[in-house]
Formats: C-alpha cells, sequence, structure tokens
C-alpha cells in the first residue's frame, strides 16, 4: 500500500461516486510503495492502449525493422479481424481528423506516433497497428510485465466488435507499462525518454493534470469512449522521484463528472505524496 492515507482517499471517493466501476493503481517510484483499488478488473482500455501501441512501434525501431523517419502511406481501409473484410474509420469520430486530408500521401511513423498520443488520432494508430502488428503489440506488453494488456484489433472494427473480440487493459497492466518507462527500460533509456516527452505533450488534460499544481509535468495518456473515460500517467513532482498514477472508470453518465472524479483524486494524492 502506498500509505494507510492514500488507501483511505481513494477508498473515499470510489465511495462518493455514482460511477458503476472505478480503479486505481498508484506506484511511487521513491520507495516502490503502491496502492491498488480494484486494479486487476479488466475495461475497454479505449485510446490508453496506444502507449503500448507506441512502445512495440520503438521496440521494433531500435532493433532495425524499420526508421521513425520513414515513410507510410496514409490510408482508411483496414482488414477486421472477421475474415480479412475491409472497414474505415469515421472521420467525425475522430479527435485528430486533420490526417484524413493527407489520404494518398506519406507521412513519417514518428509524426504518426505523435498525432496517436498527442492528439488520441485513431487513424493514425491503425496505421502503426497495421505495420508492427497486433499480437507483437500484446507480447511487448507482456514483457514489460503487463500480463492484462492485450490488443486484438485494430480501433472501430465494429464486426469483431460484435462478436466480442475486444482490446483489455486493466489498471495495474497499465501501471507496470508507466513504471517501466519511468525507469527508462522501454525499449531503452534514450527510447524512454522520447516517448515520456511525446506523452507530456498531451492535449487532453482534464484529468490527472487538472488536479495539480500548475507547471508539473505531467506524461499521460487518457483514453474514452461511450461511459468508460480513464487517465494514465507519470506525474514528476519538484525535487522527488516520479511516481504513477493509473484511474479507470466505467458508468459516468457524463464524461464532465469523469473528468472531475479523476481531477480531484490526483489533487488529493499530490498533496499526500508531494504536498
Amino acid at each position: 500500500m502506498l500509505s494507510t492515507t492514500t488507501q483511505t482517499l481513494v477508498d473515499h471517493w470510489i465511495a462518493q461516486t455514482s460511477a458503476g466501476t472505478i480503479a486505481v493503481a498508484l506506484h511511487d517510484l521513491s520507495t516502490g510503495a503502491e496502492t491498488l483499488v480494484n486494479a486487476g478488473i479488466s475495461f475497454n482500455p479505449a485510446s490508453t492502449i496506444k502507449v503500448a501501441v507506441m512502445m512495440e512501434v520503438f521496440r521494433q525501431a531500435e532493433d532495425g525493422q524499420f526508421s521513425l523517419d520513414d515513410l507510410i502511406p496514409v490510408k482508411n481501409s483496414f482488414a477486421s479481424l472477421v475474415e480479412g473484410l475491409p472497414f474505415a474509420l469515421k472521420r467525425e469520430d475522430d479527435s485528430e481528423p486533420n490526417l484524413y486530408d493527407l489520404d494518398g500521401q506519406e507521412v513519417s511513423i514518428r509524426s504518426l506516433v505523435e498525432k496517436m498520443i498527442i492528439h488520441s488520432s485513431n487513424l493514425a494508430t491503425n496505421l502503426l497497428v497495421e505495420r508492427v502488428g497486433a499480437d507483437q503489440i500484446t507480447a511487448y506488453a507482456k514483457d514489460l510485465g503487463a500480463v492484462d494488456v492485450c490488443l486484438r484489433r485494430g480501433l472501430f472494427d465494429d464486426r469483431a466488435i460484435a462478436l466480442g473480440w475486444n482490446n483489455r487493459a486493466n489498471a495495474r497492466g497499465l501501471m507496470r507499462l508507466l513504471i517501466r518507462l519511468a525507469r527508462g527500460e522501454v525499449v531503452s533509456s534514450g527510447a524512454s525518454k522520447e516517448m515520456i516527452e511525446i506523452m507530456e505533450r498531451q492535449e487532453f488534460n482534464e484529468g490527472i493534470p487538472a488536479g495539480l499544481p500548475s507547471g508539473i509535468p505531467v506524461a499521460h495518456k487518457t483514453g474514452w469512449t461511450d461511459d468508460v473515460y480513464h487517465d494514465a500517467g507519470i506525474i514528476y513532482p519538484p525535487g522527488q522521484l516520479p511516481y504513477v498514477m493509473v484511474v479507470m472508470t466505467q458508468g459516468f453518465a457524463e464524461v464532465s463528472t469523469a473528468h472531475a472524479f479523476v481531477a480531484d483524486i490526483s489533487h488529493q494524492v499530490y498533496e499526500t505524496l508531494a504536498g
């Protein structure tokens, strides 16, 4: 447990919410202490799975399979898990619509990673998943200790979704990925540093960062769809080692309420650990 105070605080906030399911995983890199609340419950990870995609992209680049500066063509047609039938993403469902305007043009792999993480581009994600392979992404997550993080398919493969072939993750698994990243142990110290810098430029900051004092660096990735909202990040308090925080939620009626809930927990945890 991170501390009795932190555990009590997390339990209190969960008890106060009307959401159906809340999971929290915290790890203090200065002590190795953890707080895990419902951390083994499996969720639709939404866009938090993009962190695992990024890690495998960097791993294959380090392995010499390609350069991050290599160009790949932009397209909006992908093979479903169901009989390889084609499917396309909808521009209006994507938080980063501009990539669709580049259909038929070439974009660097590095740029796609940045669009996937910073702007949460679904199209960039599917292009990268197609390039590096869903099985390879899952395998590397397991190698890093995140045995409960599983990418089965690209995003919005509706035929596969209808059959229950879904991506899954839990708070403990996402925490394990971020611990390894914070330690500089994902691919290499240089690659880990570059991935952290990309995550620090995340533009959706209504969750964990909103609960922190201004100027505190956070390398994080949000994810939301239907009634789920998650945020998973590395927080860097001044003058001390970082801590990892993952909050996964399902059942909030309004996403703004989920934002506020995560921000409240983030604020209280920061005050406990670094205030």
